[in-house]
């Protein structure tokens, strides 16, 4: 077992089954003496149902994955080459694709026996919008463990969905200073307000992914110390079982022979009651001789 056949396994189950495994994998590796890489399986993360399947689109259909990694090359291609034909002609095909591969992931999802809701699936088609605009992304996804859905840039490929894109302003117009007024002011103020608590939110998230990190961990621990104490039952039960199955067979041989010497009791006792009826009858005779004599 290695850490790239657990993630492989991992990241095509289902996410309502992927703690209870990864904990076993886990457990597996600890029985087999390989902390490191119990730790390294601990730290593997459920995925998001739409990260999950969009990486049931990468295990399951792998023919589709090439095509979109070029299409999305060539998107990228096209627009540093500001070439609007040949954004219009790629745009028209990321929009066939994207819906396409969308809807397979949703059937493959279906099949496996968790269907995903439409909002889910709109998170799958940002992912591969993403995967066209970023060849980190489409490099992220291609691996087919993603744990949550991704997010394509701004800009791209919005830019190819109409004309060409528009030209650079002169440099005249680009170099006039930019007049602060009080609605900049006002909407630089929102984003730092926004920024604070983006950043909060960020913070307490972290703090609860520590927080279930922690929950899982001890999980584990207790799930294999569970399962430790189950084998030492089981194997308790089945020696128990032996001893019980030995006990009857002593008993069984016991019985027999006890039968078998209370019929011998019997035999000597008819024997005993057949002298003595001799002795008797002979005694007896002995007597009425001794008369006659006298």
């Amino acid at each position: 077992m290695d850490l790239e056949t657990v993630a492989d396994e991992l990241y095509r189950l289902r996410p309502e089954e992927f703690t209870a495994t990864r904990a076993a994998r886990m457990a597996e590796a600890r029985t087999a003496g390989d902390r490191a890489l119990a730790d390294r399986i601990g730290r593997l993360r459920r995925p998001s149902l739409s990260a999950w399947a969009g990486n049931l689109l990468v295990h399951e259909s792998p023919g589709e994955v090439e095509p979109l990694l070029r299409l999305g090359e060539g998107l990228r291609q096209a627009h540093r080459d500001l070439d609007g034909p040949q954004l219009r002609e790629l745009s028209r095909q990321q929009r066939v694709l994207v819906t396409a591969l969308s809807r397979q992931a949703g059937q493959l999802a279906a099949r496996a026996g968790h269907p995903i809701t439409e909002a889910a699936r709109h998170e799958v088609e940002n992912t591969l919008r993403a995967v066209l605009a970023d060849p980190d992304a489409a490099r992220e996804w291609a691996s087919g463990r993603l744990v949550r859905p991704l997010a394509a840039g701004a800009g791209f490929p919005a830019a190819a969905e109409g004309a060409a894109p528009a030209p650079p302003r002169p440099a005249a117009e680009s170099a006039e200073p930019a007049k602060v007024t009080g609605a900049t002011k006002a909407a630089a103020a929102d984003r730092r307000r926004r920024l604070t608590r983006a950043r909060k939110e960020a913070d307490r998230a972290a703090r609860e992914l520590r927080t279930r990190e922690k929950a899982a961990a001890t999980a584990s621990r207790e799930a294999f110390a569970a399962k430790k104490n189950w084998d030492g039952a089981q194997q308790r039960v089945a020696d128990l079982t032996a001893e019980l199955q030995h006990a009857r067979e002593v008993q069984q041989q016991a019985r027999s022979a006890e039968r078998t010497a209370r019929e011998r009791a019997r035999t000597a006792d008819r024997g005993v009651r057949e002298a003595r009826r001799k002795a008797d009858a002979a005694a007896e005779e002995v007597r009425r001789l001794e008369t006659q004599e006298q």
